[in-house]
């Protein structure tokens, strides 16, 4: 397996526009659509990648943990789906709607909207506030496919935790480790 870090954009960067064909509903979703009063949480995911079969339930229940307190998920898959076929916009439906993610999951075809946020890896996250500024960018957790951790989501939900407390997130943050992007 590759072992791709995040870039670990600057704090504080307000997070890209886009408009992007959610393949469950099958709408275009744009940022404001899944921005939150309090935040938003930006996932880059695909199907194939052990790094994110390995924390897809945590995904799930975070959302399920948080979108009542007024934070926003979405889910982005920007694979180049001629190569990796698994990550196909039919495909990504389905696994959407077999782990039932309780948010939109996103085919950037054009690869532009991964580039716009300098995502890197699979999976990559990106926490915002309210006001769409970049509070916090890296892993999940320290679980990954082969260490034998169990998957928390221990650093992600310190960070959603002191965000909706008002408070300032620590800037010691870690890169998330996950397959590359596989660009075009």
């Amino acid at each position: 397996m590759a072992q791709t870090p995040s870039n670990m954009i600057a704090l504080g960067t307000k997070a890209p526009n886009f408009v992007l064909p959610d393949t469950v509903s099958e709408r275009m979703i744009k940022l404001a659509d899944v921005q939150q009063e309090n935040g938003l949480l930006i996932m880059f995911i695909c199907n194939h990648c052990p790094y994110v079969k390995h924390v897809n339930e945590q995904l799930v229940q975070l959302a399920n943990d948080y979108s009542s307190k007024g934070i926003g998920f979405a889910a982005i898959s920007s694979n180049d789906v001629e190569n990796y076929p698994d990550d196909a916009p039919d495909k990504m439906k389905s696994v959407a709607q077999t782990l039932g993610y309780p948010f939109p999951y996103l085919y950037d075809e054009s690869q532009e909207v991964a580039k716009s946020y300098d995502a890197a890896c699979t999976p990559d996250f990106y926490l915002f506030n309210g006001k769409a500024e970049l509070v916090y960018r890296g892993r999940l957790d320290e679980s990954r496919p082969s260490n034998g951790l169990p998957v928390t989501g221990e650093e992600m939900r310190i960070a959603l935790d002191t965000l909706l407390a008002g408070q300032e997130i620590s800037d010691v943050q870690y890169p998330s480790i996950g397959c590359n992007i596989k660009w075009k």
